[in-house]
């Protein structure tokens, strides 16, 4: 994946990878910003600089560890935080990525990674003086994990305070609170007459309490037993985002009171027709509820980076983290209540605004479209 923008004198690449939607959804949001401020953005995925039989580990050995193999992917998780064969591995590997990397950064001023593997390689590249590019990791995760971070990348941001003060804590490194990079339409407020006909559409009862049930791309963790872990207890009516994973989406749709759908292109909309969002992992999908205002529980997070992000989410107050089925029932009547505060998400200046000063920095003047900056 690597779509090339008009050329113009200012120059900055967004690498993602695509691993997931999260970091992919990051970076093309980031371009699309940038693109309303009058700056051209190059986008590239670091997994086109790695050998094919490394993409499929990345790719397909995440999906199958998390689904059949989930101690081993606690595992892997846990040794690439620390220094052993473990992150040996993981960092030859960014260097066998530099030689495409260095090739894509090129003359550009501004280089931002929305993936941590690929923040490594431009942490390595810099330190060895093969790049002098300005370099930002926008951390996707709200929890910090050391494959995020590389001493000579210039600037770490985040999406919340939550992770920013994590990083500056626990690693010693200083982060920045810049908002999530999503859509705007999730910040919009929620048409009353909108909400009625979607839920109307879906089968959904005008008033009732609906629980939206988030799974990721992949449709991963033990969804079908959350989903009847809350049937069962008559809390609401569910609807669950199945992504990309149509079996699930098959084996759902089978059962009563279930609104089983694949990939959807309008999740805003059906945020502002839910009440509660029910996620496992902690990633762009929370984010979109954060921005959103919606409520959010975590229940039976993956393991892994979806286990460490529940643990930050639920100490900030973000999210709370029940253990049980009872616990979760109280904890879905609970956030149900009220709608939450997106300020928590929605923050000026953001990650765009920072490309921007930046780019000024390095002396490459931008006049953006003052409508389009942010209010």
């Amino acid at each position: 994946m690597g779509r090339q923008a008009t050329s113009t004198a200012t120059r900055v690449l967004v690498i993602s990878g695509s691993v997931g939607a999260g970091h992919d959804g990051a970076a093309d949001e980031l371009v699309s910003r940038l693109a309303k401020l009058g700056v051209a953005a190059d986008r590239r995925d670091y997994l086109d600089a790695l050998p094919r039989a490394c993409r499929y580990l990345l790719r397909d050995g995440y999906r199958l560890s998390v689904g059949y193999w989930p101690a081993f992917f606690d595992w892997l998780f846990a040794n690439l935080e620390r220094t052993g064969w473990v992150r040996w591995v993981a960092l030859w590997l960014c260097k066998v990525a530099q030689r495409d990397v260095l090739r894509w950064v090129g003359d550009h001023d501004v280089v931002v990674s929305t993936y941590m593997l690929s923040s490594q390689t431009l942490g390595q590249l810099k330190e060895a003086g093969r790049i002098n590019a300005t370099l930002v990791t926008f951390l996707t995760d709200p929890a910090v994990h050391r494959t995020w971070i590389h001493p000579a990348v210039d600037h770490h941001v985040t999406v919340t305070e939550a992770t920013a003060r994590m990083g500056e804590l626990e690693y010693q490194t200083p982060m920045r609170a810049v908002g999530g990079l999503v859509s705007p339409k999730f910040a919009e407020p929620v048409d009353p007459a909108s909400r009625r006909a979607l839920r109307a559409e879906l089968g959904l009862s005008p008033d009732g309490l609906v629980v939206l049930l988030a799974t990721g791309s992949l449709g991963m963790g033990d969804v079908p037993n959350v989903v009847a872990s809350i049937t069962s207890s008559g809390v609401g009516e569910v609807v669950v985002l199945c992504g990309r994973n149509d079996r699930l989406r098959k084996q759902l749709s089978a059962q009563a009171g279930v609104v089983a759908l694949g990939w959807r292109d309008d999740v805003p909309e059906l945020m502002a027709a839910s009440d509660v969002l029910i996620h496992n992992a902690g990633g762009l999908s929370l984010t979109e509820a954060l921005t959103a205002g919606l409520p959010a529980v975590t229940y039976r997070p993956i393991p892994g980076h979806g286990i460490a992000n529940s643990e930050v989410l639920a100490d900030a107050g973000l999210a709370p983290w029940p253990k049980n089925e009872s616990e979760l029932v109280e904890a879905i009547r609970k956030q149900a209540i009220d709608r939450g505060d997106p300020s928590q998400v929605v923050i000026n200046p953001d990650t765009a605004a920072l490309v921007l000063q930046l780019l000024a920095e390095r002396g490459q003047q931008v006049t953006p479209d003052q409508d389009a900056l942010p209010a």
